[in-house]
């Protein structure tokens, strides 16, 4: 109901599709539904019935579902000895189960389309390299890019009506960076919020911030030609190169090794 979903919302109508909103925050849902003359469904990502009503609701509304996206989040920082496993539930519930749920979910309802459909999920460009003090908010954004790959690719040996595609933001002036305001109850940890110009990745570099209607559009038009990835930030391209170089590094130098043994 905010950020990058909401100018997604406020994109695919201008589209010309119907839409559904959620969001685990009543007030601003109940607002922003109210706002764009959409259905909204309060949901928490993390529990695997209330993705099950939002299923039903969607279809029960509209008939079927032909987008789906996956697009809640949460990011507070800390590093990871300080971190609780109170914390990593929380964030793997939201980041990566939750997508895992919303798949489970609508996968059926996508691949029974005769027109098949589509799925965005909001990974990260920290899904492509590490970032200190997130280590929780890589390993779900690394495990859902991981998951978008293999999943496009089943998609396509399926018979491909239904596409993938990885939307993988830098910073965008989103209220990511107030997500404690949702902190289960239950389950008390030491994330904190740190803007992200005060992270350690960002500390002594002018962050390019873009707005969500910007992230929203860039998304909107990968879906559209079919693209697996959506890139928002092209500029960011050394760390990424940096981090498969790291990798490629280590191929090379083993491959060296066993023809110096032989």
């Amino acid at each position: 109901a905010s950020g990058i979903g909401r100018a997604l919302a406020e994109g695919l109508l201008a589209e010309g599709m119907q839409v559904v909103i959620a969001d685990i925050q009543a007030d601003r849902l109940e607002r922003t539904a109210a706002e764009l003359g959409v259905l909204g469904v309060r949901t928490d990502v993390s529990d695997p019935a209330q993705v099950a009503a939002l299923s039903a609701a969607a279809v029960e509304r509209h008939g079927t579902v032909h987008l789906l996206c996956n697009n809640a989040g949460i990011g507070p920082m800390s590093p990871v000895f300080e971190l609780t496993l109170a914390d990593w539930q929380w964030m793997l519930d939201v980041n990566l189960r939750g997508a895992i749920h919303m798949l489970t979910q609508f996968l059926p309802i996508l691949r029974g389309n005769a027109d098949g459909g589509h799925i965005l999920n909001t990974c990260s460009m920290a899904s492509m390299m590490p970032v200190p003090t997130l280590a929780t908010y890589c390993t779900a954004k690394y495990g859902l890019l991981g998951l978008s790959e293999v999943l496009a690719m089943e998609l396509a040996s399926d018979g491909g009506k239904v596409g993938v595609t990885a939307l993988c933001p830098g910073p965008v002036a989103t209220d990511l960076g107030s997500s404690t305001r949702n902190w289960p109850a239950d389950l008390a940890g030491s994330l904190r919020e740190v803007m992200l110009e005060d992270s350690e990745q960002f500390k002594d570099a002018v962050v390019d911030w873009i707005s969500p209607a910007q992230a929203a559009q860039i998304a909107i038009g990968a879906v559209r030609r079919g693209d697996f990835y959506a890139i928002t930030h092209p500029d960011m391209v050394p760390e990424v190169k940096a981090r498969h170089a790291a990798i490629e590094k280590a191929f090379a130098d083993e491959k060296q090794r066993r023809e110096a043994q032989a």
